[in-house]
């Protein structure tokens, strides 16, 4: 399989089966990402599949100023864009939403993500996630968010095996716990 920074590279010298290739690896990644993420109220006007289009077009526009400093900066990249993107729409949801609610004398009703585990925990986990160093946030993004196995998560990060990458699970977990315990 071709490193995604030999596809970036042939996508900027104009490749659009590479483009293609860079499309079919971090589309459904990025669906299995978002999904549940994007709140229910926030549906109305735009879908997560909407969304994680959006984000990975302007992410392939904005090629030529992505840097890659290693082989998951590209994945950590888009999941941060998407978060943009879904920071955002859920912004004009809320805005709209309090709107209403202030004219109707409601409460607007948390997404499902924050109902399962708060939304202090969610902020709490992102702040740590970005405390780790880059190949440990990736390996938990695709361990954990992603669910992806660990020889896949080896594949993804350069390790030389399943049980490195577990091993680089395994740390990178004891290490975001102990940052989330430290907030």
């Amino acid at each position: 399989m071709e490193s995604t920074a030999a596809l970036i590279g042939r996508v900027r010298a104009g490749d659009s089966l590479a483009r293609e290739a860079l499309v079919a690896r971090y589309l459904p990644l990025l669906r299995r990402w978002a999904h549940g993420r994007l709140p229910g109220h926030a549906r109305s006007l735009i879908e997560t599949g909407d969304l994680v289009q959006l984000t990975l077009v302007r992410a392939l526009q904005r090629l030529d100023t992505f840097e890659p400093r290693g082989e998951g900066a590209f994945l950590a990249y888009l999941r941060h864009a998407l978060m943009n993107q879904i920071r955002n729409e859920v912004r004009r949801s809320t805005q709209a939403r309090a709107r209403e609610a202030a004219v109707a004398g409601a409460a607007p009703e948390p997404s499902a993500l924050e109902e399962l585990v708060g939304k202090a925990v969610i902020e709490q986990y992102e702040a740590a996630l970005l405390s780790l160093p880059p190949r440990m946030q990736e390996a938990v993004i695709l361990s954990l968010e992603l669910q992806l196995s660990h020889k896949q998560v080896a594949e993804a990060i350069g390790s030389p095996s399943a049980n490195a990458a577990r091993m680089v699970v395994s740390r990178a977990l004891a290490r975001l716990a102990e940052a989330m315990d430290a907030e």
